[in-house]
């Protein structure tokens, strides 16, 4: 017997997005449903960023003597149990998963259903065998890993990030089919842990990323050992006797990597399937569902946020998003989504952090009217003194000195792109960056440094030389 039970509001998908919608509407007095049909945490937690980067926590350590040579130390390679490797990445995410557990939301006061949830209505939705209406209904079902229609690949076995933190195989050649964000990490994560990785992209490593910055990182990962095939298409996969072979292609030319596993690494699609959107009159394809800048789809009583609209697929996006979605709806603000400060990392050695325009972007808006800014890590004395001197900071300002982007290549990027990420969110010009009190010596002094560069020219020019030798001779 179907029963049905009446909430403010229902979210399908507890992932990031939706565990956020749910904690903080619950929290100010909404009656809240949400219901997700595999882990609690989604695929952040499970499948993505959690584990992948207690994977390079390992690999890295795994490399530290390579560089002790350096400081005067000297110990035997490392042995890499690999089982323990993965016994520390389950440990991470058993760690964490408390705080995204069942236990914990319903402690909340979240009623949480196990199930998948379908739309029946435009604000109506099922679960094993329960109605739930209501209110407003927000879709949070992420995003999973695209597997491209390869010649062989249905008869191929294949790891995607789903599946490559839990495997049991010995790995001895891992061929990486894209080289993105999750492809260039887990090919250097493996790589360092002693395993050969090959890298194949039909266009260049990390392309999204600036170019001078990848080329920081492409040279990493070729001294790591990693074999990069750019500007290479894949032709098919093939399972064999003793692994699989993907024969590739570039320049007309074919050729055949022989390796023993195969991860798919090339994107990912929205989860928009499964959900049936049309019986709630919702607009969507196989890009994602659409949504306005309030996020709100084209049944305006439902939101969607997160990986599933096709937007930018981070996790800190969807928490973002979620916000936007608690104002609109517990408040009635119509609060708008803005993409100006969104910041993105890519968790390579050295790391990749961006916020803002990037030079490509900026040579095209802009054209002649901006001014770079440029340091690098080799001139800051913490990077000098812990021999990590490889990367550099650069910078984007109008010609009234307000901020317009930031990149950062090398070690720890993704913390030092965080007071860049808030004078871009509040407008704030490269002043205010130069100004800081930072203590002495950190990398942070990186961006005081970039910043400062921007009044060099103007500091210690022959008109200032002039007034202050002027000045002098009435002191």
């Amino acid at each position: 017997m179907t029963e049905t039970m009446k909430f403010d509001i229902c979210v399908i998908g507890a992932g990031s997005g939706g565990l956020s919608v749910a904690a903080g509407a619950v929290q100010m007095g909404a009656s809240v449903a949400l219901i997700e049909k595999g882990k609690m945490g989604g695929d952040c937690l499970n499948y993505g960023c959690v584990p992948s980067k207690a994977l390079l926590a390992a690999s890295h350590a795994a490399q530290s003597h390579k560089h002790a040579a350096n400081f005067g130390v000297t110990y035997d390679d490392p042995k890499i149990d690999m089982s323990a490797v993965r016994g520390h990445v389950d440990s991470v995410i058993k760690t964490i998963e408390p705080h995204d557990s069942v236990e914990r939301f319903e402690g909340l006061g979240v009623k949480v259903y196990q199930g998948v949830g379908k739309f029946v209505g435009p604000r109506k939705v099922e679960v094993n065998d329960t109605i739930i209406q209501a209110k407003y209904i927000v879709v949070s079902t992420g995003s999973s890993a695209f597997v491209p229609p390869i010649s062989g690949v249905e008869d191929t076995p294949y790891f995607t990030n789903e599946t490559i933190f839990f495997n049991e195989e010995k790995i001895d050649h891992l061929v990486v089919i894209g080289g993105g964000p999750i492809g260039a990490e887990m090919a250097q994560a493996h790589a360092q842990l002693g395993i050969k990785v090959s890298v194949v992209d039909a266009l260049t490593i990390l392309n999204k990323d600036d170019e001078q910055a990848v080329q920081v990182v492409r040279e990493q990962l070729v001294a790591d050992g990693i074999d990069l095939y750019e500007g290479t298409s894949v032709q098919s996969v093939t399972k064999t006797a003793t692994g699989v072979e993907v024969q590739i292609e570039k320049n007309d030319e074919q050729s055949v990597i022989k390796g023993s596993h195969i991860l798919m690494a090339v994107g990912r699609a929205p989860n928009v399937h499964g959900l049936d959107l049309e019986k709630a009159n919702i607009k969507f394809s196989p890009r994602g569902i659409e949504v306005d800048e309030r996020l709100r789809t084209s049944n305006k009583r439902v939101f969607a946020i997160g990986d599933v609209t096709g937007g930018y697929q981070f996790t800190h996006m969807a928490g973002y998003d979620a916000g936007i979605v608690i104002r609109n709806a517990l408040f009635k603000m119509p609060a708008k989504v803005s993409h100006s400060a969104v910041p993105w990392v890519t968790y390579t050695s050295p790391e990749i952090a961006q916020v803002g325009v990037n030079e490509l972007t900026v040579k095209e808006k802009y054209v002649d009217n901006y001014d770079m800014l440029e340091w690098h890590f080799k001139e800051n004395d913490r990077a000098q003194a812990e021999g990590k001197t490889t990367g550099f900071a650069k910078a984007f300002v109008d010609k009234k000195g307000k901020i317009l982007g930031c990149t950062i290549v090398g070690d720890g990027a993704g913390e030092l792109i965080a007071p860049w990420c808030l004078a871009i969110s509040k407008g704030l010009k490269i002043g205010d960056v130069a100004g800081m009190i930072l203590p002495y010596p950190t990398r942070s002094e990186i961006s005081k440094r970039v910043a400062g560069s921007y009044y060099t020219p103007k500091l210690f020019s022959d008109r200032v030389r002039k007034i202050v030798s002027f000045l002098m001779k009435f002191s």
